[in-house]
């Protein structure tokens, strides 16, 4: 850690001009202070200044960390005139760690900025804004991450094992003795896992960590990435430790086919019913239980997942015997729910690009006792439109990763919902996706944020639509 600390502080210094005084008049979408060069400036008069750790009314001074034509950008050492949202960041290692960048923004105000970002992209960039603003989704703001990937190095000149997330602007990593927005099932034997790790003849040959949670009933599942074949040494200690802290252990020695369970003889089958899995969570507003593998996609923050998808069924409102359209469906996160609003007599149809994804949707379908939704596994960014499937429907629901739906939209017509729910990782693939929608006869009657990732700059939100 000491030898990456040191390169990414002379990469970062690498102007040795003094500090400066800024006044911060914005923050970007990023979450970075935003001030302008004044007269006193000589020619960079008018040049922005993008200043990490800064908020808007601040004056602070500012190091500046690398000059470009048409902006500078600058860490705050020192604010002398605080922003009244600010904030003392929890986390020991904010300011180094890359994986959180607003914590010292009140979390209110946080979300708040984030309603700003949706609604800059949605009228700058789509041309409109809702009907309705819907008051901002908020759960869980410590301790909420049940997904997380940790890089593990060794240095071997300085007998240290890292275990932590990338620096900010930086590939280097930050060792992390303690994560606050990590489950705390995870978070807690992080010290001791480390030891374990560093004992490890094979420390050098592991790449990374990656850990799934469900909600707490469930288990926790740790899957080790490494290089090189592992000895049964190695592997007993590993199986010991995550026996003692009663956490499933995987291993991948290559793509993500080759991840296999070791810690058991009998193994619990994640293709079953559920909970025999041991990977698990609960939607309990519609009695459902959604089994997951360590691989699978599911959201990071279960408290605003569960209240994601009671919003967008009733957003949909949804009647008995209607049939709705699930796209980029998953593992039935919103199917099996919508398949609940609809009834018996209703249909529920999930497309998902990932055959592994789409058994598990039919799984889960299966163990909750829901017969009346199919799944069908199709790439949407690719011509689907002699599909069965593509038919008349009163509801849509579209969750596209962030790269949005754009290929989708040339399908609207074939499907003909009255109402559309869109949910979305990134305002700009939604701000451009919007304007389609819109153009095709629709309009744009709720749109909200939500907290899914608290303490960062990233912005979900969900939108709603009405056929005109």
């Amino acid at each position: 850690m000491a030898r990456q600390q040191r390169q990414r502080r002379g990469s970062a210094q690498s102007n040795n001009a003094s500090p400066i005084t800024l006044t911060i008049n914005g923050l970007t979408h990023e979450g970075r202070g935003v001030a302008v060069y004044d007269e006193t400036h000589g020619d960079k008069q008018g040049k922005k200044i993008f200043v990490n750790l800064a908020l808007p009314d601040e004056i602070v001074m500012a190091q500046i960390t690398h000059s470009k034509k048409s902006f500078d950008e600058a860490d705050a050492v020192s604010i002398m005139t605080d922003c009244q949202y600010r904030q003392a960041p929890f986390c020991q290692h904010y300011g180094v760690c890359g994986g959180c960048s607003l914590q010292h923004l009140q979390a209110d105000a946080q979300i708040a900025h984030k309603q700003s970002v949706l609604a800059n992209h949605l009228v700058h960039h789509a041309k409109v804004a809702p009907d309705v603003w819907l008051p901002p989704l908020v759960g869980d703001r410590v301790a909420y991450r049940t997904k997380a990937r940790l890089g593990v190095r060794y240095l071997a000149r300085d007998d240290e094992l890292i275990v932590g997330f990338r620096a900010r602007s930086s590939n280097f990593l930050t060792g992390v003795a303690d994560c606050p927005i990590l489950d705390v099932r995870i978070n807690e034997h992080l010290q001791a896992l480390k030891a374990i790790l560093k004992q490890l003849t094979a420390k050098t040959d592991i790449t990374h960590l990656e850990f799934a949670a469900g909600d707490e009933h469930s288990q926790v599942a740790m899957i080790v990435r490494h290089i090189k074949p592992m000895s049964r040494a190695d592997q007993a200690a590993l199986v010991e430790f995550c026996r003692s802290v009663e956490w499933q252990l995987y291993l991948q020695p290559k793509g993500a086919d080759s991840v296999h369970r070791i810690d058991a003889k009998d193994l619990p089958n994640t293709q079953t019913v559920p909970p025999v899995g041991g990977l698990y969570y609960h939607l309990p507003d519609f009695d459902l239980v959604m089994e997951c593998s360590p691989l699978d996609f599911t959201q990071v923050n279960l408290s605003v997942n569960c209240q994601m998808i009671k919003l967008a069924c009733e957003l949909l409102d949804l009647q008995e015997g209607e049939c709705v359209l699930d796209l980029f469906c998953g593992l039935g996160n919103f199917s099996l729910p919508l398949a609940r609003m609809v009834g018996q007599s209703g249909q529920v149809i999930g497309v998902e690009g990932s055959t592994q994804m789409t058994k598990r949707a039919e799984m889960n379908a299966a163990a909750n006792g829901i017969h009346h939704a199919k799944f069908y596994a199709q790439d949407l960014t690719q011509d689907f439109s002699d599909e069965p499937w593509v038919q008349d429907v009163d509801a849509l629901l579209i969750d596209p990763p962030r790269a949005g739906a754009l290929e989708v939209m040339a399908y609207l017509g074939k499907f003909n919902a009255k109402r559309i729910i869109y949910v979305s990782c990134d305002p700009a693939t939604l701000a451009r996706d919007t304007a389609l929608i819109i153009a095709q006869g629709y309009r744009l009657t709720h749109a909200g944020v939500m907290d899914m990732f608290c303490h960062t700059s990233h912005v979900e939100s969900i939108v709603r639509f009405e056929k005109s």
